[in-house]
């Protein structure tokens, strides 16, 4: 689910390159009237951008999820409890100087005396359990049904199709990247030569004067990388070149039918063999960040004068690694969604999906288990931009618009920071029945391996973003339950009619109350009040 910028200037590069070579006593008001607001014309500031799903939509005209608000009016020095959420994805840099205090310990467990303490099954689980071994690199699960040769499945023509198309796709995206990367690293290398400097700005840019055709070409090439909102051209030959890494992971790995990623020794369609992989749930490379940014998201430390503010205080993070770079197993996953609700977690958040399944029954079955243990789980919508109405997707807590196996599963879509026709994120999906609430997601900074700090946009965004509200919730109201926790929040988000976009698309307008369940987007400020009136009546 990762998102680059440079995904957006692909179809630029293509036309480039042809044309030129509370408790008790809460006496806050819930927010209401949003429809009436004005919108924001403004640009966003630098702090803006870096901390916008927290502010308020009614104070900023941002659709924020009024985080600040809260803790501002309703928090403010209250002591609530620890909350444990785990966090099923990539690895977690878990030594990252934003998470510290924030990540789970188990105490049942020896460090390091390769003694299974507390006899769960899992040897050293310190901090969580790691699903996938040594490995990271996996194919999509659409390939891994080619890979097996069962040509009698009912979607084997069609996984057939989807592979050859999506390859030959990325084949010609993975030219156009590598063509217009050595055509901004040119213009790079020109304009240091010009502006003799090596850190030039837009403004030395814009004050170069020449009649040299080739020059004029590296000029109008800066002022469109400029108009992305790169601060550099190296600011976007490095995002570039990110985006390329992923191009090629893609075509090696993913869509490759050949590759075998797994190394945990096991049989990912046999549930017997549960006690595999490792304690290790680190990253296993720089580049595998997903995880550390949705922990930060949830739980990075609020106002300790480091890089981002997560949503909730007092919650510690249960990492478990079990999302590789490709599609996750069903197996890896119902597993881990058994040990989290096993091992004390009150909330999972799950920022992952796929749109093949094998054994989604498996997973199904978790989430039923999770709900016998009182664990809500908060999941990502997907980053396709459709229906899920109309088209399944994996985790999920239904078949089809069925009746769902239990009530503790929110899923949850993206917002972008443009209040209005633009709101929706131009990736999200969406759906009356299938999607539940809508939260920031566009753009979101939070924590990056290594002590680092990134803006990433994905509904795997906005699902922590949820998460953060139900730890906040079920940390000063621990008496409410997963259900009433998930109907808080839902109940609570603000309720718009705004008409929005829908993929980015002028052209395919919807209002958004038709869009999700709740016909909300998520706001934490309207869930404390509404979870103090809600505990009082227990």
């Amino acid at each position: 689910m990762k998102l680059f910028k440079s995904f957006a200037i692909v179809a630029f590069a293509a036309s480039f390159l042809f044309n030129c070579g509370s408790s008790s006593g809460v006496i806050s008001t819930p927010i209401e009237n949003i429809d009436t607001l004005p919108l924001k014309v403004s640009e966003l500031t630098e702090a803006e951008k870096q901390h916008w799903g927290h502010l308020d939509l009614k104070r900023d005209t941002i659709p924020g999820m009024s985080v600040d608000r809260a803790y501002d009016e309703i928090i403010k020095n209250k002591k609530g409890s620890t909350v444990i959420v785990a966090v099923i994805d990539s690895g977690i840099d878990i030594d990252h100087e934003d998470l510290q205090g924030s990540i789970w310990t188990n105490t049942k467990e020896i460090p390091g005396n390769g003694i299974d303490d507390d006899n769960n099954g899992y040897v050293d689980d310190i901090h969580g359990w790691n699903f996938l071994g040594d490995g990271y690199n996996e194919q999509l699960e659409y390939v891994r049904l080619l890979a097996s040769g069962d040509t009698s499945h009912p979607r084997y023509a069609e996984a057939k199709a989807e592979r050859e198309s999506e390859y030959t796709k990325y084949l010609g995206i993975k030219t156009n990247y590598e063509q217009f990367l050595q055509q901004i690293t040119n213009a790079d290398d020109a304009l240091q030569k010009e502006t003799k400097k090596e850190n030039y700005t837009k403004e030395d840019v814009d004050a170069i004067s020449t009649n040299n055709q080739t020059l004029k070409q590296y000029i109008a090439i800066a002022k469109y990388v400029y108009s992305m909102d790169f601060d550099s051209l190296k600011d976007a030959i490095k995002d570039i070149s990110e985006g390329l890494e992923d191009i090629t992971d893609r075509l090696n790995y993913n869509l490759n039918v050949d590759f075998r990623g797994r190394k945990t020794g096991d049989n990912p369609d046999d549930m017997v063999e549960k006690f595999y992989g490792n304690n290790n749930v680190k990253p296993i490379k720089p580049s595998e960040s997903h995880g550390t940014h949705v922990a930060g998201i949830i739980a990075a430390g609020r106002n300790n004068g480091k890089g981002a503010n997560g949503v909730a205080n007092n919650v510690k993070i249960m990492s478990i690694r079990a999302v590789p770079n490709g599609d996750e197993y069903d197996k890896d996953v119902a597993l881990a969604i058994r040990y989290a609700a096993d091992n004390g977690a009150q909330i999972i958040n799950t920022s992952f999906g796929k749109y093949y399944s094998p054994h989604s029954d498996w997973v199904r079955d978790a989430i039923v288990y999770a709900a016998s243990k009182d664990v809500l789980i908060v999941n990502a919508a997907g980053n396709e931009a459709a229906d899920l109405d109309t088209k399944d997707v994996y985790p999920n807590d239904a078949i089809g618009t069925g009746p769902e196996v239990s009530d503790n599963f929110i899923s949850v879509g993206s917002l972008d920071p443009k209040y209005g026709s633009g709101m929706i994120s131009s990736f999200s999906n969406y759906g009356k029945i299938n999607v539940d609430i809508f939260a920031p997601g566009g753009e979101i900074y939070s924590t990056y391996p290594e002590n680092t700090y990134k803006s990433i946009g994905g509904t795997s965004m906005a699902s922590p973003a949820v998460a953060g509200i139900a730890a906040l919730i079920r940390s000063y109201y621990p008496k409410l339950t997963a259900p009433q926790v998930k109907k808080i929040i839902m109940d609570s988000g603000l309720a718009l009619t705004t008409k929005v976009m829908i993929g980015g698309d002028p052209s395919n307008v919807k209002p958004f109350s038709d869009l999700s369940k709740s016909q909300r987007i998520a706001n934490a400020y309207n869930a404390l009040i509404l979870a103090e009136q809600t505990a009082r009546n227990l």
